[in-house]
């Protein structure tokens, strides 16, 4: 696979797009660029129409970038591209999330939760309720100096009042 440089203006939007791309997705997709660069190229036909990537165009026009990393796809027919677009935008949402992979990645980042894609407020809120929630299940059944004294003195209330 081939990728190269070309500019904006050379790409053309196709017709009709699978995804609609909301404001918050774009405004996610310019902090994952900002905060990393452009990771994936638009991918297009033999006439730059672009067939995957029209939410990362958007996203570089809106940010006023001039070029982008593409791959261009030569000799599909008609209906390939189509299955090419329909495909790409459907096989992503097909992926599940591995929570506890998740929550492992979430903990080893030590509090630095700036993440395209995520509200950083809510998860640090998340975080803090499962330390928290750790906390209160290891600590289940384990008993503190003043609930076991508790515990001896209404044995020794009992005692005193059963004869034996």
């Amino acid at each position: 696979m081939e990728i190269t440089t070309i500019s904006l203006e050379e790409l053309v939007k196709p017709e009709k797009n699978i995804r609609i791309h909301t404001k918050r997705q774009l405004k996610e997709f310019e902090r994952s660029i900002k905060m990393f660069g452009q990771i994936r190229p638009v991918v297009v036909d033999e006439n730059n129409v672009i067939l995957a990537g029209s939410g990362l165009y958007d996203t570089l026009v809106m940010m006023g970038k001039k070029t982008a990393y593409v791959y261009r796809y030569k000799n599909l027919t008609e209906n390939q591209k189509k299955k090419l677009m329909i495909a790409d935008n459907k096989i992503f949402s097909l992926g599940v999330e591995d929570l506890d992979a998740l929550n492992n990645f979430f903990d080893e980042l030590n509090g630095d939760l700036d993440i395209p894609g995520f509200d950083e407020e809510v998860l640090k809120q998340m975080v803090s309720e499962a330390e928290d929630i750790t906390d209160r299940i290891s600590g289940y059944g384990v008993l503190d100096e003043e609930n076991i004294q508790h515990i001896k003195n209404n044995a020794a209330r009992k005692e005193q009042k059963i004869p034996g």
